[in-house]
């Protein structure tokens, strides 16, 4: 993805750094892992909570900030010799047209959870962004990704919270996406990419590693797949997908976790306190996951929960309720 976000057009390939589309590889290998897991748990195949497990948090938030700092590094090695505009406008066009895709594909899937504002829309917004940084002082650029880290820390304003703004990152409402990618604190990984790419070009031009090439057989594929890394990002998980349904159509499993007859209770619940189907449909899907992060999911399937806990389910979806009145 973040070779999509190039901005120029490509070196010629004996200037063309392989060992970044290696890296980039990887990024993408561990995505992969990510990704599966994440379909393991969404087709009940897996006890384990993959989008909501500290663990595979944290793994999650390691392979985006890897992938967003190489669309840093990538910038700085495509406009070494100046900016070709047309180029740039193309592979943004691209990578904001893919963006599109996977917001429109997601909202009919899983309108719930569809992705707004997922790693390819920050992707191509970045890119944007982060043109100025291209040409000032590495000092500046690295404060600038202090900031950009610590902002949500600190910015807490009434008019945030709106779900409209969500995609700044300084929205303290609960939120339900398979894939945020918020602006902040995320452009400050891009912009650490670039502070990176900066101050290590001098030194890697000229030098073996400048000259690596992949030989053996796995490392070109991975560098193939770093290379063309939009196209694989987008085919992956329809490719994942389906192969779950095959093998499901083969070998029935019996899901090992069940969230309808909960979600359908929740929903009937949120109708007759006056919302509408489209409101309480992510109301009750904040409310699985809020359950979940806090480890009172498995009571909740078992029917087990004391009664603090049932209070404090009753918190966690009065939190995830819009900001609008019910009628």
């Amino acid at each position: 993805m973040s070779e999509a976000a190039s901005s120029a057009a490509r070196p010629p390939s004996r200037s063309r750094l392989e060992f970044v589309d290696l890296a980039r590889g990887f990024a993408l290998l561990a995505m992969f892992v990510f990704h599966f897991a994440y379909d393991l748990a969404d087709f009940g195949l897996t006890d384990v909570d993959v989008p909501n497990e500290p663990g595979w948090r944290l793994f999650a938030r390691l392979i985006a900030g890897s992938f967003l700092t190489l669309v840093g590094v990538s910038l700085v090695l495509a406009t070494r010799k100046g900016l070709n505009r047309r180029a740039f406008l193309k592979r943004l066009a691209m990578v904001a047209g893919a963006a599109a895709v996977v917001t429109i594909a997601t909202f009919f899937a899983m309108r719930s959870s569809f992705i707004f504002f997922g790693i390819l829309h920050h992707v191509a917004l970045a890119s944007v962004l982060a043109l100025p940084f291209l040409r000032l002082p590495v000092l500046v650029v690295a404060a600038s990704a202090i900031i950009a880290f610590a902002l949500p820390r600190f910015v807490a304003y009434p008019l945030l919270d709106e779900p409209w703004l969500a995609w700044l990152g300084f929205s303290r409402a609960p939120l339900v996406s398979a894939d945020f990618v918020p602006v902040f604190p995320w452009f400050g990984c891009v912009l650490g990419g670039i502070v990176l790419a900066r101050l290590a070009l001098p030194w890697i031009e000229g030098s073996a590693l400048a000259g690596w090439r992949a030989k053996a057989l796995p490392a070109r594929l991975v560098v193939w797949g770093g290379r063309h890394s939009l196209l694989v990002y987008l085919v992956h998980q329809p490719v994942f997908i389906g192969l779950l349904m095959l093998a499901l159509q083969i070998m029935p499993m019996r899901p090992v976790a069940d969230e309808q007859p909960f979600m359908q209770a929740c929903q009937r619940s949120c109708a007759q306190g006056g919302f509408d189907r489209n409101e309480c449909e992510p109301l009750c899907a904040c409310t699985v996951d809020s359950l979940k992060r806090e480890s009172l999911w498995p009571k909740v399937r078992d029917n087990s929960l004391s009664e603090t806990e049932r209070t404090r389910m009753t918190e966690l979806a009065q939190a995830c309720r819009p900001p609008s009145k019910p009628r």
